[in-house]
């Protein structure tokens, strides 16, 4: 029975990748031996994502309790030269591994990168109700890359089923590397993948799920696909779930670094502008002063005549690259709380 549950029960296309009987490779070999009856010879493995490969190596007990030389098998039971420490060549395809057993692989790889330590602190920090295994951002990252780089391009199908898989359970770093994943493949994204996109955001239920799924995910399909996107983040402002308010403003980070329309990003703002939760207030304040790099003045334009409703979050943040007479100006009328 597949251990892809929850989201990929709800999006069908979440279902996740069958084992094929042939040219599955080294996971598909290893979750083979899974299935053997317990007559068979227990085989047991160790994994490794290195230098960009999938590699394995399937030990056969009844030879190591015999004396016998190790084994490294590839594929279905094909035999590599004796010798230890050989590797295994790298998996063939994805789309012929059930995506959960894949998902299990990396979950290996991210349990052996972190600390308990590391986990107790971002559990605490974080307020979250999910498991976590103490895996840096940076480490995630680099087990995803080096995952990627091991195989031929995902489909569009493969990506998908693969991320519900690290999504479905309540393991944080599994879902981070869900979210690198989904964010290394922006052109397999669409329009037609955002209900998809938002059942992920009300899932996560911290920022530190939620940005990247918003600014980088969900940004990379708003800047091909404008016209579709602006009125799905039109509805997401005013939806009674802050999260998801909150990344209907910073979905508009990409775009706007790339010079896009602002007025999407500044009516949205304008409504949301005098709520009181703090991460509504950060967001407006980020995207202000990512525009503000380049384009300090349509900042200085829109933010003037609405000093005395801004928050001091999104003061401090939208005001930091302005130049400094604007800087002062506006800090000075929002202190005595009138325009500018």
């Amino acid at each position: 029975m597949d251990r892809c549950v929850g989201l990929a029960h709800a999006d069908p296309h979440l279902q996740p990748l069958r084992a094929a009987s042939t040219g599955a490779g080294i996971l598909g070999d290893r979750i083979a031996r899974r299935q053997q009856p317990a007559v068979q010879p227990r085989a047991t493995g160790i994994h490794h994502l290195r230098r960009g490969r999938v590699a394995g190596r399937l030990r056969d007990d009844r030879e190591l309790a015999q004396g016998g030389e190790v084994r490294a098998f590839q594929g279905h039971g094909q035999s590599l030269p004796k010798g230890r420490g050989r590797r295994a060549k790298t998996v063939s395809r994805l789309g012929g591994v059930d995506a959960s057993a894949v998902a299990d692989l990396l979950e290996d790889e991210l349990r052996a990168a972190g600390t308990p330590e590391r986990a107790v602190g971002e559990k605490r920090y974080l307020k979250s109700d999910l498991e976590f295994v103490g895996t840096s951002v940076w480490e995630n990252r680099r087990v995803v890359q080096a995952f990627v780089r091991g195989q031929p391009p995902l489909t569009h199908d493969e990506l998908v089923a693969l991320a519900g898989a690290l999504w479905a359970k309540p393991l944080f770093d599994r879902r981070m590397a869900a979210v690198l994943l989904l964010e290394l493949h922006p052109r397999l994204l669409s329009p037609a993948d955002l209900p998809l996109i938002e059942r992920l955001l009300r899932e996560s239920l911290t920022w530190a799920l939620v940005d990247g799924l918003a600014g980088d995910v969900t940004g990379g399909i708003l800047g091909r696909f404008p016209a579709e996107v602006t009125p799905v983040l039109d509805r997401w402002s005013t939806d009674p779930d802050f999260w998801i308010r909150r990344s209907s403003l910073l979905a508009e980070l990409q775009p706007v670094r790339a010079g896009a329309d602002l007025a999407p990003f500044l009516r949205r703002a304008d409504a949301m502008l005098d709520e009181k939760e703090f991460f509504i207030r950060k967001a407006i304040g980020w995207v202000l002063r990512e525009i503000g790099k380049k384009r300090s003045a349509e900042v200085v334009a829109w933010l003037a005549p609405r000093t005395h409703r801004a928050s001091g979050v999104a003061m401090k943040e939208a005001v930091k690259y302005l130049p400094r007479a604007d800087h002062e100006r506006l800090m000075a009328a929002y202190r005595e709380k009138r325009q500018a």
